[in-house]
């Protein structure tokens, strides 16, 4: 075959695309199947997967479909599906373009109810405080249609129970795609006017399709913003709605939620003046009960005979003056002792009989300091005397006293007959001295040392 009849791949796809796309049966397809696959992705085009037990097929829901859900796919939800089977050229795989879904067994409102429920719920919206209502309202706003039968019937209802009670009607749209958004807008101004005690939200009965504003997220936060008590009468008392557990009160009908709002002024008038009465009737009966005890208390012998009542007093008075008396008596002569021996122990330590005791103490000490010092002056004195003695006996001078002399060559004592030479030396007595001539030098024998 030559090459110009062999086809190429994108010719191939589109031919399989066009009859993907021509087919009438792949048009519009009902599936079910379980999503697989699926990951939510804000404000975009979704893709996921469809499944059953031997099959897959790959799906893509464009945004403005999606958008328009009224709950969140999850992956293992099972759905049913609505949409066209085409090619997807570069790849050249088959997927369904869905446009609508809703789950599989259970009505997608329902389920998108679930959702809203247990997300708020999570977050802890609906165990949150409640507002307590006022008990007597002044003015009261009311976000309803202005053309129902619920505006009607709370007029009625507050007219006849508390006329006293201003009604303001914020109208709204209460069904359909823009409900929301407007009564999100009125609760808002509700609040923003800063002038009502508080807030009834209702409509009258109708499918879940109907009350599905009251089942909005946006809704839901706007009630629980609110600074204003909110009464929620949606719907029949069959139906709840997620405003019903959002309000601080939920009411089964726009009656109920009027008669929650305000009480019967007849009532009111009728607690007031029975109250009014109780109050006459106590203190009338506090006013007998005085006036007895003071007609008791006029009798007592102490008006009678007035001194009688403070005769006691004078006793206690005189006793206790008589102790006072007695207790400074002995306060007093406590005082002096005890001044007494203050002053014994002041006078015991006076510095003056410290310094005759000092004065006493060094003249004695001086006494026998100059004792003392006589004494070893004496002692000093006979020891000098003694070593006088000695050193006289040892003087040479005594020595030559008694016969001996010493004699002299050339300044220089002669001890032994070797120190001296012949020629002239000089004999030192004892009462002058002599000139000697030295001529014949005789040392001493061994014998005569001996």
């Amino acid at each position: 075959m030559a090459s110009n009849d062999y086809l190429s791949v994108t010719v191939l796809t589109q031919y399989l695309k066009r009859k993907f796309d021509v087919d009438p049966y792949l048009g519009k397809v009902y599936l079910t199947g379980e999503i697989s696959n699926f990951r939510l992705r804000p404000h975009a085009h979704q893709y996921f997967s469809l499944k059953d037990d031997h099959a897959k097929i790959n799906a893509i829901m464009f945004r403005s479909a999606f958008e328009k859900l009224k709950f969140t796919p999850e992956t293992g939800m099972k759905v049913l599906v609505t949409g066209r089977i085409s090619l997807y050229e570069p790849t050249g795989s088959y997927q369904i373009y869905v446009e609508r879904m809703e789950p599989d067994g259970i009505g997608q409102l329902y389920q998108a109810y679930e959702q809203l429920k247990k997300k708020l719920a999570n977050e802890g919206l609906f165990a949150a405080p409640k507002q307590p209502l006022p008990r007597f309202p002044k003015r009261i706003a009311v976000v309803t249609s202005p053309s129902g039968a619920v505006i009607r019937d709370i007029i009625t209802t507050v007219r006849r129970r508390y006329p006293i009670a201003q009604i303001v009607l914020y109208p709204a749209v209460v069904q359909g795609d823009a409900a929301a958004d407007d009564i999100v807008r009125q609760i808002e101004r509700a609040n923003a006017a800063g002038t009502f005690d508080t807030l009834i939200i209702g409509r009258g009965g109708g499918s879940i399709e109907d009350l599905w504003p009251f089942n909005e997220e946006r809704v839901a936060r706007a009630i629980a913003a609110s600074r204003l008590p909110v009464i929620s009468s949606v719907g029949h008392e069959t139906d709840t709605t997620i405003a019903d557990l959002v309000a601080d009160v939920r009411a089964a009908t726009p009656t109920a939620a009027a008669e929650l709002a305000v009480p019967v002024l007849k009532d009111e008038l009728l607690k007031l003046t029975q109250e009014r009465t109780r109050l006459l009737n106590a203190m009338a009966n506090r006013i007998n009960f005085q006036q007895q005890r003071l007609n008791k208390l006029m009798t007592a012998y102490v008006f009678r005979q007035p001194q009688r009542l403070y005769e006691t007093y004078v006793q206690r008075l005189d006793r206790a003056q008589q102790g006072l008396r007695q207790g400074m008596t002995q306060q007093v002569t406590r005082r002096q002792q005890q001044f007494r021996l203050a002053s014994q122990g002041l006078k015991n330590q006076s510095p003056l009989d410290r310094v005759r005791r000092a004065q006493t103490d060094l003249g004695q000490t001086t006494q026998r300091l100059n004792e003392n010092a006589e004494r070893l002056l004496t002692t000093k004195r006979q020891r000098v005397g003694q070593l006088i003695e000695g050193l006289d006996y040892l003087s040479p001078l005594k020595i030559l006293g008694r016969g001996y002399s010493y004699v002299t060559q050339d300044d220089r004592v002669i001890r032994q007959t070797a120190d001296l030479k012949q020629g002239l030396a000089t004999i030192h007595l004892s009462d002058g001295t002599a000139a000697a001539e030295i001529q014949t030098i005789t040392p001493a024998t061994e014998d005569q040392h001996e």
